[in-house]
């Protein structure tokens, strides 16, 4: 049967398994014990309390779905957390890379009414500061940085690991969301882009979280399961 009013440890739970579906990984137990840096019997207890409340439900290979109605509510707190950053970020000025952790101690207690004003502040804004859509069914797929060929005109389309300490990684290098540049190098090691702004080096492992648009275009995957472990805190988005 399904319960009017999720608690808070379950809008946690819809939250990290709406991320695990958006960006194409199975929602399995393993990934939401790696992405919430939980143990495997933690999650299995939580993952039961959601079937019983009717949230979501196991398919054939053990992954899970979302019923109905967890699926609103995974949309409804996703939602929020996206709002308030944007929030944060263009009304009341506070760094993209600072906004996640405020925004996830805010969504819980998020009231109709202030949903309704923030959306009015934020204007015609579609994406969250670190390029997720606001709304469902808006996502352009993309490709992953590290998949890139040297010479490829990029786009940055968002960022995948919304860890804080990967946010701020990310603003250091300069890259962010609708930057335009082109790949002056890809190893093993780093990937190197060249904008306007500069020249913009990370790491290999964190281009795998850095989806762009890309001319010409690699085939497009799912970020790599042991990305979610790039953040000594937790995956975030």
């Amino acid at each position: 049967m399904t319960t009017d009013q999720a608690t808070v440890a379950e809008e946690e739970y819809l939250q990290i398994m709406f991320w695990l579906e958006e960006a194409g990984l199975p929602i399995t137990g393993a990934n939401i014990a790696t992405a919430m840096q939980l143990s495997a019997p933690t999650v299995h207890e939580m993952i039961g309390r959601l079937e019983r409340d009717g949230y979501v439900e196991r398919r054939p290979d053990k992954s899970l779905a979302f019923t109905e109605s967890g699926r609103e509510h995974a949309q409804a707190i996703v939602r929020r957390h996206r709002l308030i950053e944007r929030f944060l970020t263009d009304v009341l000025g506070i760094p993209w890379d600072e906004v996640h952790e405020e925004a996830e101690r805010l969504e819980h207690a998020m009231s109709p009414v202030l949903e309704r004003r923030m959306l009015a502040a934020i204007g015609d804004a579609k994406t969250c500061p670190h390029g997720h859509p606001l709304v469902e069914g808006i996502r352009e797929q993309g490709a992953l940085l590290a998949d890139v060929e040297p010479g490829a005109e990029v786009h940055v389309l968002r960022f995948e690991n919304e860890a804080e300490e990967l946010l701020r990684y990310l603003k250091e290098a300069g890259l962010r969301p609708g930057l335009d540049g082109t790949i002056e190098s890809s190893d093993g090691d780093e990937v190197v882009v060249g904008s306007a702004d500069g020249r913009h080096v990370v790491s290999r492992s964190v281009a795998e979280t850095v989806s762009v648009r890309a001319d010409p275009a690699p085939p497009p995957r799912a970020p790599l399961p042991e990305q979610l472990e790039l953040s000594s805190d937790r995956y975030g988005r």
